[in-house]
């Protein structure tokens, strides 16, 4: 009787724990999964175009300042992959050894500050323009230099009005958001901030440094992910808006929901400066056409799509970047042989560097053909 007894209360007590892990978490219906998943695309679709096309407007700015701005190499492209691979590994043993707690408070204020200015750089003009007008906009000037006269080098030189401060003022008030629920729409917020602003702002000065660049990640991510469970252990367990999460159980449980399905912040930003780059070279060719961009904008909503699908069907978290980086580099390719464009491509620079700049003649040189020589008049002042 006593063994009976025994195995009854070991099956009450699986039953039990069966039943509140079973209301603990709302499996995923179809359609939650649906909705899920297609936020999560619109979510990565929007900072890649309008991150694009703010690109462009910031490259002209820095032609027209004359501003000769850090682009990454093609030496610091290959060696990219490496440093990502040796930031990733360090996370999961911090993880591992010390308290996941510790770990993802410090970070969280790091991501809080970093967060509030990037949403800052994002909103300042629609909530500018969303400011009454009786509230006067005061231009301020912050500057802090060190040395005097000749020496004389700015630490700090910063042009804002009193529109910027109530800018600031709004964002932190969704920083504190984040600090104080860690909500997924405050996560998704400074998350796509993070986004459009690394997509304008990270430039990849050629073709050919960005072929390296998605090369290199596209084998980061297959390894990281297929060969360890490292990377998909470090994305569960650190808490900072550095991927867009949905809930697939927001239809039965609201913005309350917590089983999520996440897209690392990586897959979005680093094929849009790439996607962005090629927006620039439409620009160059003066078409009145964007062929590159929206090919290859097309194609990279494809590889989307398909991780999705592969992760639906099977059931195990993707590299993205195993779908994305061929579509996103065969695309323009095969387009550029198509069009004729290949050697116009490759040979295309954001930002020419000296040796390979075109000279100029000066006034001295005089360059002619021995089929036809053009004359030089000089015209004597009386």
């Amino acid at each position: 009787m006593a063994e009976v007894e025994k195995v009854s209360s070991q099956l009450e007590d699986n039953l039990v724990n069966n039943a509140t892990n079973a209301t603990a978490r709302i499996p995923a219906t179809p359609e939650g999964m649906a909705v899920a998943y297609g936020s999560l695309l619109i979510m990565a679709l929007l900072p890649i175009f309008f991150g694009a096309f703010r690109s462009v407007k910031h490259h002209k700015e820095q032609k027209e300042s004359g501003e000769k701005p850090d682009t990454m190499t093609q030496k610091d492209a290959a060696m990219f992959p490496l440093i990502a691979s040796a930031a990733l590994f360090g996370l999961y043993i911090f993880f591992q050894t010390f308290s996941k707690e510790y770990i993802n408070l410090l970070v969280t204020g790091y991501f809080f500050f970093l967060g509030v200015l990037a949403l800052c750089h994002l909103m300042s003009p629609v909530i500018s323009s969303l400011v009454p007008a009786a509230i006067p906009n005061i231009p301020f000037h912050l500057q802090f230099s060190k040395g005097k006269d000749e020496e004389k080098s700015d630490i700090i030189d910063y042009n804002f009005t009193s529109h910027d401060i109530f800018c600031l003022i709004c964002c932190s008030v969704v920083g504190a958001w984040y600090l104080q629920e860690k909500h997924w729409i405050a996560n998704n917020l400074f998350g796509l901030a993070f986004a459009v602003n690394g997509v304008e702002l990270l430039h990849l000065n050629n073709v050919v440094t960005g072929c390296i660049l998605l090369g290199g990640l596209f084998v980061y991510d297959i390894f990281w992910v297929f060969g360890t469970n490292v990377m998909v252990f470090v994305a569960k367990s650190f808490e900072a808006p550095i991927k867009l999460v949905f809930p697939q159980d927001i239809l039965e449980k609201g913005i309350a929901a917590d089983n999520f399905a996440m897209l690392g912040l990586g897959d979005i930003v680093v094929p849009g400066i790439f996607i962005a780059l090629l927006l620039r070279f439409d620009n160059s060719l003066q078409r009145n056409s964007k062929t590159y961009f929206y090919s290859t904008f097309i194609a990279y909503i494809l590889g989307l799509v398909m991780t999705m699908f592969v992760m639906h069907v099977f059931k195990h978290a993707q590299p993205a970047l195993l779908y994305l980086v061929p579509a996103c580099l065969g695309t323009p390719m095969i387009v550029a042989i198509l069009k004729g464009d290949l050697t116009a491509m490759f040979q295309y620079e954001d930002h020419p560097s000296e040796e390979q700049s075109v000279k100029e003649p000066s006034n001295s040189e005089v360059t002619s053909t021995p089929a036809t020589k053009i004359p030089l008049k000089v015209k004597k002042e009386k």
